[in-house]
């Protein structure tokens, strides 16, 4: 019997557990987009697939609507792949382990991918019905959004005819959204070199972080695995001496990390140092992040003594710098829009080679000045320690609309259906709308999605409820959308 079986509506439950048995994180796109097209053939629909896999499906409008403006419904295929250290699960092959519990869908110590596949869910539910009234239909969706919306930037719009945009990638419920921040990855590469030593090899692990999405929660107080990782070896540094062998930690910079490393070398009689440093930042720190991440874990395992490869002492010390200087978390909020950010970043990716160190920061902003300006200083800071900067994944801010039919007409039907309005909100998470918002000249874009939880994270889950909410509200709009 199917996990999701009992949870209405059927459909478009139906077609997201088909999709999670389907990997489909970011770059592994191919299979979940010969789906959609094999779906497209099955129900002798038009449809076209491009090079980067994106997929749009064309479906007529309904009796009575033949002739309405048409409607684009738009998400994305990929989903980001984390999962809690302890489970075993390898996202190029398996299917998701989904489970329920109470009203909430969820995928067992892995990310669920509810961000964005209940817009694939909920397309394809519209494609296949023969009962809900509705305009001509352009069911897009991309692929690599997590990554940088690379689906987005390589798409061409010009098989796209619709100029009402409905995108399905928020996770609340009761909100439209109506702007969001642009963005961008920031990518710092330092150099080091190294030298033969002997000693004592200790393992210091930071864990038990919150984590989260980059945008959604950057303003929630929630700790950064890497730039505590950076205090740590910089206070450590002041403490006692070390070697540094390596820095590591997360796997997405669009995820706050939950987890990060340091290999360090000492001498046996300085060991004991580390541990009693460790227990006291561990104190410190769920002190500082009492009520937001009070289970940050600081431990050092002893690996005994080994002959390693090592930092140069002025390597060790660039790396130590860049790591306690490189910005993470809100830089301004908006001074227009009340508890908005403006403007963030987050070191979500952290990597050692033999020869260099890599950071990768996710910087956004609703101002593209402001987002420049950030990713300028990161630049700076890696220039100044002789190191190469790129930028990767450039989007654009989603710039609000003051004039929106549509979102006008949702929130006259919002309050038709429950007696009153909706948010109506910008936000600070990136969205594919801006890139189209740009390529597609009148574009007007609502965005809207049913309640999520811990998305980016193996904590991540997907309310029934309000999945089905969400569904009927949108089959009313698509209904409402005749002229």
């Amino acid at each position: 019997m199917a996990v999701l079986e009992n949870c209405e509506p059927k459909r478009v439950f139906h077609y997201f557990e088909e999709i999670c048995k389907i990997p489909h994180g970011s770059g592994n796109t191919k299979q979940i987009s010969d789906y959609l097209v094999q779906f497209a053939k099955d129900h002798d629909l038009k449809y076209v697939q491009d090079e980067m896999n994106n997929v749009v499906i064309y479906k007529p409008g309904t009796a009575g609507y033949e002739n309405a403006p048409v409607v684009i419904i738009q998400g994305h295929m990929d989903m980001v792949c984390e999962k809690r250290p302890d489970v075993e699960h390898d996202f190029t092959k398996d299917g998701l382990n989904l489970s329920v519990e109470g009203d909430y869908v969820s995928a067992n110590g892995t990310t669920l991918g509810g961000d964005d596949g209940i817009a694939v869910a909920y397309g394809l539910a519209l494609l296949e019905s023969d009962t809900i009234a509705h305009p001509p239909l352009e069911v897009f969706i991309t692929v690599d959004e997590e990554i940088g919306l690379l689906g987005a930037v390589g798409f061409d719009c010009s098989v796209l005819k619709g100029r009402r945009f409905i995108n399905l990638d928020s996770e609340a419920e009761g909100s439209l959204w109506i702007s969001c921040a642009g963005g961008l990855s920031g990518v710092s590469h330092i150099p080091v070199t190294r030298l033969d030593a002997e000693g004592e090899k200790l393992t210091v692990k930071i864990s038990g972080l919150m984590g989260g999405h980059s945008g959604a929660e950057i303003d929630k107080n929630r700790a950064n695995a890497n730039s505590l990782l950076g205090k740590f070896l910089h206070g450590l540094d002041e403490k006692t001496d070390f070697e540094l062998i390596s820095v590591q930690g997360g796997q997405k910079d669009n995820a706050i990390t939950r987890e990060a490393t340091a290999e360090i070398l000492v001498l046996e009689e300085n060991a004991d140092a580390v541990r009693e440093y460790a227990a006291s930042v561990q104190g410190a720190w769920r002190e500082e992040y009492a009520g937001t991440d009070e289970g940050i874990t600081v431990t050092v395992e002893d690996e005994g003594k080994q002959e390693v490869r090592v930092l140069h002492p002025t390597s060790k010390e660039k790396v130590i710098f860049f790591l306690v200087n490189v910005p993470y978390g809100v830089q301004k909020m908006s001074g227009t829009i009340k508890g908005l950010v403006e403007t963030s970043t987050n070191i979500g990716i952290l990597k050692t080679s033999e020869n260099e160190v890599m950071g990768s920061s996710s910087i956004r902003s609703s101002v593209e000045t402001a987002r420049d300006s950030l990713s300028d200083k990161i630049a700076y800071l890696t220039e100044f320690l002789g190191g190469e900067y790129e930028r990767q994944g450039v989007y654009p801010a989603w710039e609000y609309r003051k004039d929106s039919p549509l979102r006008d007409k949702m929130v006259e039907v919002y309050e038709e259906m429950y007696g009153q309005k909706p948010n109506v909100v910008a936000i600070h998470a990136g969205l594919e709308c801006g890139l189209f918002y740009k390529k597609m000249e009148g574009l007007d874009c609502v965005s809207l999605g049913p309640d999520m939880k811990d998305i980016h994270t193996s904590e991540e889950v997907l309310s029934i409820s309000s999945t089905e909410r969400v569904w009927k509200y949108l089959v009313k709009v698509l209904e409402a959308l005749k002229e």
